[in-house]
This record gives C-alpha cells, structure tokens and sequence, in this order.
C-alpha cells in the first residue's frame, strides 16, 4: 500500500515558477475541469507511433504495474516492462527528473509540478484509443493534468477522503467533518489526522463551508489570510487528535487497537480492516480525494512502449484489475459491466457516481497563480504549505 504523503524537504519547483493567466472553476468540486491557463514549458506532442523500443520504465504506486497483467503487455508487444515502485509523490517527482523513466502515475500533488517542471509532455489522445468514452467523465480534463488546453495525464483511478468512524462508539452516522475537527469533540483525543502538508485543504474544505467569509472557494487557491485561517484551524484540531497518519498499516491499527475512534481514511482502508465496527461517510461539507494518472516523460527513450502502455493498461480489464488490486474507482466504466465481482467492486468505490464525486475535490499541487481565477491576489503555494505544515506538526 502507498503512502501518499510530501516530504518535508518539499520540491519547490512551482513555487519559483512565474505564472500567470486565468483560471475557470465550477461551483462544486469535481467541476474544477476549465482550462487553467499558465505558462508552461512548450514540450512537442507525439503526433504518430513508431516502433516499439522493446522495454519501458515505469514509476508507479505499489500495486499498479503487477505480472498479472505486465507480462501480458510483453508478450503481446515486446515491451519489457521495468517497474519501480515509489512510495511518495515527491519521490516520484525527484525520480521522473533524473531522465531514468518514460511513465509515472502521479496523483494531483505532482502532477502540476511535472508539468510546470518541463517533466512530461503533452499527450496525443488519438494514440490511446481505450481512453474514449467509457471513461468517467469526472476524471477527464481536469484542472491537475490538464492545462491550456493539452491533457497530460491518462486517468488510471480515484477516491475521496472520507470519515471513517467507530460506530460502536461513534453510534450516530455523523453528516459533518466538525466531530473531526472543533475542539469540543465528544472524540477528542480519539481523533486521527492525515499527515501531509496537502492536509491543508481538508482544512479549507471545512472553512468552505463553516467560515463563509474568508472567501474560500477552491481548496487549493489560498491566499496568505486564507492559508491562517486553514492552519489556526489545524492547530485547533492537533489539541484533539490521538495522532497522525502517513502509513496506512498504521492507521489501521490505529482504528483496530481503539487509539483512535473517528478521523480522515480511504475507503479501501475501512475495507481492509474487515470489521464491520468501522463504517464511513462522506460529510455534507464534501470533502479532499485523489485521482492517479499516467504521465510521459518530456525525454522518454520509449516513447512508443509508453504509449502503448498507456492504452493498454486503460483497456477495461486491465484498468479494472489494477483498481481492484489497489482499491479504488477505476477510471475505465466498462469494468463494472464485466462481472458481479466488477459490479461489486464499482458500487463500493462509487465507481460511476458523479453525484457522489461532485463533493470531492481532488488533490492539486499550490500554485501562486490562483487557480479559482482570481488575479488580485497572489496564492501560497507548495512550499509555503510546506512550511505552514510544519508549524502545525512542530
């Protein structure tokens, strides 16, 4: 299992970045989808296949790139596929730039980095034929890999952030995230966080909702007051939680051994506990998620294997057995209509539920530029939340 946290000597390459332009956004979260407009290295796109050049080297989450389904890959291309598996976003970002690798499944919070670093380039969708129209449209052209209009990411899956709880002590389905998060709790002390500076925004969510004034409308768009008042909130719950999670073997025990009672999970951590005490809501204030993508490096030495990769692994097989391994919604509907054990899997990650994802607002790197569009104001980005997480931790 990955642990999708950033590592406290943060990647500041956005942060030193001159952007600017504009931004559209939607009023829920899964419509984050207009264009965002920023000035990003001009890389060529691939304008037709050639060649396979017998291997290609992926960076991925554990569990995305198995024989079960590469060897397959390989025997029907001649591609060898050479994994190596990360275990955090910045450690994908720092492995992408040593020119080692052509694929990385990047999550939100690299994939603005990647793309604003000159890392990857843009992709030909017309050389993936599997990314058509059975792919969820929630997961298409969105604000974190897709920019001036090019897309650079492949969808490969999703999940929110959800409330996970005890409910032999937590005994009512709570509807809002305020049982996690003020400090008159009937759980304080019993509360898990998540551990990451990207934990600023489940912050932000709550503000979103509760402190109408600040003007908060995109999570990741925070100005200078708005990013206080999401930290003075965060230092507010560190009064009430039992502690923080970046492994989630030790979040489970967390749950498992009773040190914690309610807090910040994945759905297929509540799965993975098998035990039916732990149940999981998605609060009426919605909530953070994150969505995994395939991205091509700007110099991949296999760029045709790459492709192919691409393709193949978006195939509704492949992509649904990569899902299932992991444990999220996969971004290939098709799957779902491919067998009960599919259907089952599908409504319990809320595969093709929109409605559901419409409250989640997907992890995007922070950038200066505001990205809910506005331009009288400049936005914190990556680094000062990097620096803000450290003085709710210290």
């Amino acid at each position: 299992m990955r642990k999708k946290i950033l590592a406290t000597t943060a990647m500041a390459a956005v942060a030193v970045l001159a952007l600017s332009g504009c931004a559209t956004g939607g009023e829920t979260a899964s419509e984050g989808s207009g264009e965002l407009q920023i000035d990003v290295p001009d890389i060529a796109m691939q304008e037709e296949l050639g060649d396979y050049e017998g291997e290609v080297n992926i960076v991925a989450w554990s569990g995305f790139v198995e024989p079960a389904w590469s060897d397959a890959f390989t025997a029907e291309t001649g591609c060898v596929v050479n994994r190596r598996v990360a275990g955090t976003s910045d450690e994908m970002v720092q492995l992408m730039r040593t020119g080692d690798y052509d694929l990385v499944s990047a999550s939100g919070d690299a994939s603005l980095r990647l793309i604003a670093g000159g890392d990857v380039q843009p992709l030909n969708l017309e050389l993936i034929p599997n990314f058509g129209d059975d792919i969820v449209e929630g997961m298409k052209g969105q604000i974190y890999d897709t920019i001036n209009g090019k897309s650079y990411g492949i969808p490969i899956g999703r999940g929110a952030n959800i409330l996970q709880y005890n409910s032999e002590v937590v005994t009512e389905e709570p509807t809002s995230w305020d049982v996690a998060w003020e400090k008159d709790s009937p759980y304080a002390g019993k509360v898990i966080a998540y551990d990451a500076p990207i934990y600023i925004a489940d912050a932000a969510v709550y503000l979103m909702a509760h402190e109408p004034d600040l003007g908060i409308t995109n999570p990741y768009a925070l100005d200078e007051k708005q990013l206080k008042a999401a930290v003075e909130l965060l230092k507010q719950q560190n009064e009430i939680v039992s502690e923080y999670w970046s492994d989630p073997a030790a979040q489970i025990t967390s749950f498992a051994g009773g040190t914690t009672v309610l807090g910040t999970s994945w759905e297929v951590l509540r799965k993975l506990t098998e035990d039916d005490r732990f149940k999981s809501v998605l609060p009426e204030e919605g909530s953070t998620g994150w969505s995994d993508a395939w991205m091509l490096a700007a110099e991949s030495k296999s760029p045709n294997c790459a492709y192919a990769w691409m393709d193949y692994s978006s195939s509704p097989e492949v992509n649904g057995a990569i899902a299932m391994n992991f444990g999220m919604a996969p971004a290939n509907a098709a799957f779902c209509d491919t067998s009960e054990e599919a259907k089952a899997h599908c409504d319990y990650f809320n595969a093709t539920d929109e409605e559901y994802f419409k409250k989640v607002w997907f992890w995007t790197t922070p950038i200066e530029q505001c990205i809910d569009g506005r331009t009288d104001v400049t936005c914190t980005n990556f680094q000062q939340w990097t620096d803000a997480w450290l003085s709710v931790k210290g």
